[in-house]
């Protein structure tokens, strides 16, 4: 398996993940949407995304945002999506995106990666466990829905 930062050249393998994604999380197909989205991710080089290849096949991404610390006044990554396809799952995918993404927050000096996942994604938050992720039990995290 392979792991690189995606570009342009990726842009419909990866759309096609990030669609799957979406679906995961119980939203509606949308293959044209997920293509903008991603395609205005790259363009303008507000993300980063890491994609996993075995030979020719897309198995896999993460999508990091930047953002910042205040109190530390140092950088921050959120990991704001992580997917392996299903016929890829429990081969180590997860695990090489989360260690590739840690690699690169080390790299630009961040001080953390922060992510959330579903209440009811077991396997995921086992994933995150075992790479020394922990659950935030000083904070609660609200979000103000604006349509």
């Amino acid at each position: 398996m392979e792991i690189y930062q995606a570009s342009l050249e990726d842009l419909e393998e990866v759309s096609r993940l990030f669609n799957l994604y979406r679906i995961f999380y119980e939203q509606p197909s949308d293959r044209a949407g997920a293509e903008t989205f991603i395609d205005e991710r790259l363009t303008q080089k507000d993300s980063v995304i890491f994609v996993i290849k075995e030979k020719v096949s897309y198995l896999g991404f993460t999508q990091l945002y930047p953002s910042f610390s205040s109190v530390s006044m140092k950088k921050t990554w959120i990991l704001n999506d992580l997917f392996v396809a299903e016929e890829a799952r429990k081969k180590g995918a997860g695990a090489m995106l989360m260690n590739k993404a840690r690699e690169f927050a080390e790299e630009t000096g961040a001080k953390s990666i922060s992510l959330s996942t579903a209440f009811n994604n077991h396997s995921a938050q086992r994933l995150y466990e075992r790479l020394g992720y922990k659950r935030d039990e000083q904070f609660f995290h609200y979000e103000l829905a604006l349509k």
